[in-house]
């Protein structure tokens, strides 16, 4: 328990592209982009999960739909080959840890069921034909033959998951026997979809206030599941794509404070994974950034030794992913730095002197033209009353993260004709 609320204290708000080489009839390439994602983090080091002649069954949820499916697995973290013994797919029973009947596909790694990942690297399984409705939750299942450690996963799912507690391989299986809860997305990374050639992606890349911190568990009511609800419900952005990119505690210009009981956990900095994480997603176009908090909050508080960040030095960070972007001509938009006053996740995570240094940020965010766009996020979360403290009705109750309704505020405030730029682009000649 004192670990969970630990981690939960510092919520704050190796996938890469590789195109098909399948054809259809008229020989054209498949256009994949991605429907679902999440970043691969380290586990925690003293809570690293072992799974042995056992079977998950990781739930997701779609953003955008699509007729032919594939999915990512990461051993980014480990220290051993990860091997899958078998691996399968189908549309989940909402709230449970059953498939629906005939939506079953069994999934290859270059036409083998068995596959290997070497540490530090990822695999992407061969296609299947499945229908996947936009905004419907997902069944990956997979069965572990030999002593696993889940040193790869993603530690704030916000979406129950299950874990057989019999032994054996049940990845075929309609139903589940008796199972276990899972927290977390043990090696799934993502989930790729074939869609139109109008189609493409969006990444949102950030913190836990793109994690979904706050927001309620198993409700899918994160920041970016409530940006991809209006993009379905608007046909210009409808063949859009929506990724979450968020790891909790993560900073744009550092990594996880290693020299705490949380190791590498809260994620590589956001200027070493946005390539990884951001800019190899299949038919990205467009990403979104919500970072900064944390490098702001951390230094003097859960980083004691680090030195305090200068707006100077953030924004020199914002104009390194920039530059990242435009490079791979992808466009970027960003959002401003929110409230935090109060905050109860560390002592000294807020004081004056870092909220002037927000101020500071932000002020340079909204007069910029480097970015593509713009998403002045501190104004809708802020409380009118209090400017430096979240506005109560948007509150979690600790002071950071939005709730339901302060990430669903949040996505109101999304221009849906920013994110159509993004279908005007794949359509151009």
């Amino acid at each position: 328990m004192r670990l969970r609320l630990a981690l939960r204290s510092l919520l704050v708000g190796l996938i890469f592209s590789v195109p098909s080489n399948a054809t259809d009839a008229t020989t054209r390439p498949e256009h994949w982009i991605g429907s679902w994602a999440t970043a691969p983090q380290a586990s925690l080091p003293q809570n690293v999960a072992t799974f042995s002649n056992q079977t998950v069954r990781l739930i997701v949820h779609t953003s955008v739909g699509g007729s032919k499916v594939r999915i990512r697995l990461s051993n980014a973290y480990g220290n051993e080959p990860l091997l899958i013994g078998a691996a399968h797919i189908g549309r989940a029973v909402k709230g449970t840890s059953s498939i629906r009947a005939g939506s079953d596909r069994a999934l290859t790694f270059q036409g083998k069921t068995r596959v290997s990942v070497a540490p530090g690297s990822f695999v992407i399984s061969d296609a299947v034909l499945l229908d996947t409705p936009p905004l419907s939750d997902i069944a990956i299942s997979l069965f572990f033959p030999n002593e696993t450690h889940a040193t790869t996963s993603h530690l704030l799912a916000q979406q129950s998951s299950y874990l057989a507690t019999a032994p054996g391989d049940f990845t075929a299986s309609l139903s589940f026997p008796k199972a276990s809860a899972l927290s977390d997305w043990p090696f799934l990374c993502g989930v790729d979809v074939v869609a139109d050639g109008e189609s493409a992606t969006i990444v949102v890349f950030g913190d836990s206030t793109v994690d979904g911190d706050g927001s309620t568990v198993d409700a899918n009511r994160r920041w970016p599941d409530a940006i991809a609800e209006r993009l379905q419900r608007d046909a210009k952005t409808r063949p859009l794509g929506l990724l979450n990119e968020g790891i909790i505690g993560n900073r744009l210009l550092q990594g996880s404070p290693q020299a705490t009981e949380f190791g590498r956990a809260l994620g590589d900095a956001g200027l070493s994974r946005f390539t990884r994480d951001a800019l190899d997603q299949s038919g990205v176009e467009t990403v979104i950034v919500r970072i900064g908090i944390n490098d702001i909050g951390f230094p003097g508080s859960l980083d004691p030794k680090a030195k305090p960040v200068s707006a100077d030095e953030l924004i020199a960070g914002y104009q390194k992913v920039i530059a990242a972007a435009h490079s791979r001509h992808v466009r970027i938009i960003a959002t401003t730095v929110g409230p935090f006053e109060g905050a109860k996740v560390g002592e000294n995570y807020y004081t004056p002197e870092k909220e002037r240094v927000r101020q500071s940020v932000n002020e340079w965010l909204r007069k910029q033209d480097l970015f593509d766009g713009m998403i002045d996020l501190d104004r809708v979360l802020r409380d009118p009353a209090h400017p430096s403290r979240l506005r109560p009705a948007y509150d979690s109750g600790d002071h950071l993260h939005p709730n339901d309704k302060g990430y669903a505020a949040s996505a109101e405030a999304v221009d849906l004709q920013l994110l159509a730029a993004a279908v005007s682009l794949r359509t151009k000649p």
